[in-house]
């Protein structure tokens, strides 16, 4: 009996079906190593936990940077994920030919995909290089702080993970001289 196999695309082939109108307008898809995912649908605590997000992201950034909400990273050839955040340098101009490829903070607000956030993504931001991902865990009201990625070993991975809790505070590595208060970033 001849095993089943996936097809895989790449993040090439993927661009090509979403300009010929091959996925329905509302559909919220995103490229993950090489697989078409279907994002979960957002709740009202996600969404307000992204908004709350952003404020402080921009706030904490300012000029120079542009706060990307939802939009695609293409960090490698099979992987166009849309990270809930992802904090890039310069304005969103610089964007208008070529979606980002790496970003200087990432974010996930997560909820019900908190073991995909954790693995999945992490491992892929890993490989990617971005060196500051947190996870904003919605269902233990904390901030998981992923950093030091590194692809030595079997699998890339952070070598440095913290939880900071909602009575706690943290600094982004871009901008470090600014403080975030978690509870700020909860809904």
């Amino acid at each position: 009996m001849a095993a089943t196999q996936t097809r895989l695309w790449t993040r090439e082939e993927y661009d090509r079906l979403v300009a010929l109108g091959m996925f329905h307008p509302e559909e919220r898809l995103e490229l993950v190593e090489g697989e078409i995912i279907r994002m979960t649908p957002q709740g009202s605590r996600h969404a307000t936990a992204v908004r709350l997000v952003e404020e402080a992201l921009r706030q904490a950034f300012g000029q120079g940077f542009d706060v990307r909400v939802q939009l695609p990273l293409a960090i490698d050839p099979d992987s166009e994920p849309e990270p809930d955040l992802a904090v890039v340098p310069g304005s969103p101009r610089d964007y208008k030919d070529a979606h980002p490829r790496t970003a200087v903070l990432v974010v996930e607000v997560a909820d019900a995909t908190l073991a995909f956030d954790r693995e999945r993504r992490a491992r892929l931001y890993a490989r990617a290089g971005i060196q500051d991902y947190w996870v904003l865990n919605l269902v233990e009201r904390q901030l998981e702080v992923h950093r030091t990625p590194t692809t030595s070993g079997q699998s890339p991975r952070y070598q440095d993970i913290r939880t900071i809790t909602a009575s706690q505070s943290i600094a982004p590595l871009g901008c470090p001289d600014v403080s975030i208060a978690v509870a700020d970033l909860l809904p």
